[in-house]
């Protein structure tokens, strides 16, 4: 058989290789897929491999609710995917020699691609902006944790303790680069699997909690592949933890008495000539960048379940804690929603600061770049903007519950026109379907205050 050109030329650099991992994503960005010999890798390419076409609706357990005729009733069938051009990348950290590719489910016959396909819906969010002339460039941040995979006697993780200080594991010290030294190895490996795997990787920090960091990734033209990166991040980062014998969690906020963990995304808007339209320095800059955060403000309670995605995200928020309680925005201001960063000119951007870093990249994504879409179009104008501590009260229409999101969105006919109308409720669906789920047992805390 001759082999497809992308796998020729792979294997032809890594004939070692022993398998090839087929991914995609699952609701929750969890990576999903089949290992394939690399003897049998080629049919990848040429007939593709068969999931159930719901795979993109699965919830934390990988629970099919049979939602909007998904799963059950419409005989789960299955959506032939196929390799993604161009992701063709070793894993670094994997036992035996292994490569992976990102694959994507072609298209059913009488639609461009399945409506419950997040990663498609941000796509058909991507090209509303070419009738505006102008293209989106994004840059995400994740924050995580490296946690002892050993629970305590309650049943609870614990931040992972650095092994050469042997300091304790909560012990808060942002940006401190003794941190950095204590888990230089980890982070090293962490930026070459990066490297490997053409993710853009840039700074790594140390944040507040303990054994918790961000890393940065550079800014692209395609918000797709942007948050392609993103969630390629998340499995290097689990994957090199494991090696080292650690877990990693991107939950919202794993520990009650430490920082969450968010999803920032950093977005400027450039016109057909490569100009950033939100630089200052011209004459329409600093109104196309109030349309946008209008935008946002205009749209960011309807979209709360997307940034928000469970129960745990909630938790995140709280006044006083760097972390948005409402729609303010600012300029050089952490303690706002929409933040206009040092560093403008050509540089001039927002950062996006609501979602935490569990939430499904391409939702978040897509939500963010529906909020800019809806307010440059409709020339909408934002609040002035905030000066000092903006995050000291919460805006009590804001939805800071699960079950308060999931009905805004499924009531909002801004995210029906964004995301298509069956998508808010079907989404909505699901992660009520999970939250029950959740809720079905008696959960430890009920013992100790009831019984």
């Amino acid at each position: 058989m001759t082999l497809p050109a992308e796998l020729a030329a792979y294997l032809q650099k890594h004939p070692e290789t022993r398998f090839v991992d087929a991914v995609l994503y699952d609701l929750c960005g969890t990576a999903i897929g089949k290992r394939v010999p690399v003897r049998d890798a080629a049919k990848l390419w040429s007939s593709g491999v068969a999931f159930c076409a719901g795979i993109t609706t699965l919830d934390a357990l990988g629970t099919c609710w049979d939602v909007n005729g998904i799963g059950f009733s419409d005989g789960d069938p299955d959506a032939t995917s196929y390799p993604v051009p161009g992701t063709l990348v070793p894993v670094p950290w994997a036992a035996a020699p292994t490569a992976q590719v990102q694959i994507a489910p072609a298209p059913p016959e009488d639609a461009p691609h399945w409506w419950f396909d997040p990663r498609a819906i941000l796509g058909d969010i991507v090209v509303r902006f070419a009738a505006l002339g102008l293209k989106p460039v994004v840059a995400c941040e994740l924050e995580f944790y490296l946690v002892d995979p050993a629970r305590d006697a309650s049943g609870r993780v614990t931040p992972a303790r650095p092994r050469q200080s042997g300091r304790a594991p909560e012990a808060p010290r942002v940006l401190a680069f003794d941190k950095l030294d204590e888990w230089a190895e980890i982070l090293a490996e962490i930026d070459a699997a990066c490297v490997a795997q053409g993710v853009p990787a840039e700074a790594a920090t140390a944040e507040y909690g303990g054994a918790q960091f961000e890393v940065n990734l550079g800014h692209v033209d395609d918000p797709v592949l942007a948050c392609d990166h993103a969630l390629m991040l998340r499995r290097i980062v689990k994957g090199v933890a494991n090696r080292h014998g650690l877990d990693a969690t991107f939950m919202s906020k794993p520990f009650a008495d430490q920082s969450g963990s968010g999803l920032h995304i950093h977005a400027s808007l450039v016109d057909d000539a490569g100009r950033n339209v939100l630089d200052e320095t011209t004459p329409d800059g600093d109104r196309i960048l109030g349309h946008a955060i209008a935008g946002l403000q205009a749209t960011t309670y309807d979209a709360m379940a997307f940034f928000a995605p469970n129960i745990n995200a909630y938790r995140r928020f709280a006044p006083n804690q760097f972390v948005p309680v409402n729609t303010s925005w600012g300029i050089n201001n952490r303690s706002v929603s929409f933040r206009v960063p040092m560093g403008g000119g050509k540089a001039r951007r927002i950062e996006h600061r609501i979602a935490g870093a569990d939430a499904n990249p391409y939702l978040v994504m897509a939500a963010m770049l529906a909020g800019f879409h809806h307010g440059i179009e409709n020339r909408m104008q934002p609040t002035p903007p905030s000066t000092g501590n903006a995050g000291e009260e919460a805006d009590p229409e804001m939805p800071l519950r699960l079950w308060t999101a999931l009905d805004r969105l499924e009531g909002s006919t801004l995210m029906a026109d964004y995301f298509g109308p069956r998508y808010p409720a079907a989404y909505a669906a699901i992660k009520r379907s999970e939250f029950e789920a959740f809720m079905a047992d008696v959960l430890p805390r009920e013992h100790d205050w009831y019984l």
